[in-house]
């Protein structure tokens, strides 16, 4: 990071890793990749499960340390941060995680006003106003006393978008948003996350298992990167990746049970 041309491709990346290794009780998941991630893209990860997605989507977040090289969020290292530097940064952040991950013992009104008391020092009639718009948003402000027990699947991961957005972050990070639900309300979903990232201008990073969402994220201008083997493929947007010769590609994206993903 001494040269002027580190110090500049920091300066216009909000996301950066470089020569990144993730390595859990000695099996390397991310084995020395680096990845730019600019302001306002698209980035949407794909891969067999248990091939680093959520791991490379957290290392990105900053809730995995690399055994190796440097993850930086808006030009700074994640490893040099302080807890309240930190802190300070998850006002820019937002994080929807796998299966939601709602305090089960509040409401959807509740899950989002938590952040809201966290990170800002909006009047209770400030916060009000902001959790049901942030509920209008995903359709739920009928539901705005509704603890995560009572809600559907996909109401929870409506929720859940809606708590990520809560703080019109510049960055949403969202793990498997369509998990579980059928085509039509995963279509819905995909929809909805990309009307609401467009609305406050925001860069998503977004993980999915299915490839149809993958191509319906990524569109024309997003990037989709295949995870496996310990690296990452960049193969271009819907189109692009869609027509990627790579064969771990074209295993994944066909669903073929013999290639160079599936180990004997």
């Amino acid at each position: 990071m001494d040269s002027n041309t580190n110090q500049s491709s920091l300066r216009d990346a909000v996301l950066q890793l470089e020569n990144v290794t993730i390595d859990f009780t000695g099996e390397k998941i991310l084995d020395r990749v680096n990845l730019k991630v600019m302001k306002g893209e698209t980035i949407v990860i794909i891969g067999p499960s248990g091939g680093g997605k959520t791991v490379l989507l957290k290392t990105l977040a900053g809730l995995f340390l690399p055994k190796s090289g440097q993850a930086f969020c808006m030009g700074q290292p994640w490893k040099a941060r302080s807890q309240d530097s930190k802190h300070d940064l998850a006002r820019k952040i937002g994080m929807q995680f796998q299966r939601s991950a709602l305090f089960d013992e509040l409401t959807a009104y509740g899950n989002i006003d938590f952040v809201l008391k966290e990170h800002t020092d909006l009047s209770p009639e400030e916060r009000d106003r902001r959790i049901i718009e942030c509920l209008k948003s995903v359709g739920l402000e009928k539901y705005k006393d509704y603890r995560e027990h009572q809600l559907s699947g996909g109401m929870k991961q409506r929720v859940g978008i809606a708590r990520s957005v809560a703080l019109s972050p510049d960055i949403l990070f969202m793990d498997d948003p369509t998990a579980g639900l059928d085509p039509i309300n995963a279509d819905d979903m995909a929809e909805l996350i990309l009307g609401l990232k467009n609305r406050i201008s925001a860069t998503l990073v977004v993980v999915t298992h299915d490839i149809l969402r993958a191509y319906q994220f990524a569109g024309k201008t997003g990037r989709i990167l295949l995870v496996a083997n310990g690296k990452i493929i960049e193969t271009g947007n819907a189109e692009q990746t869609e027509a990627c010769s790579d064969p771990l590609v074209q295993q994944f994206i066909h669903g073929w049970l013999k290639g160079p993903l599936t180990t004997d």
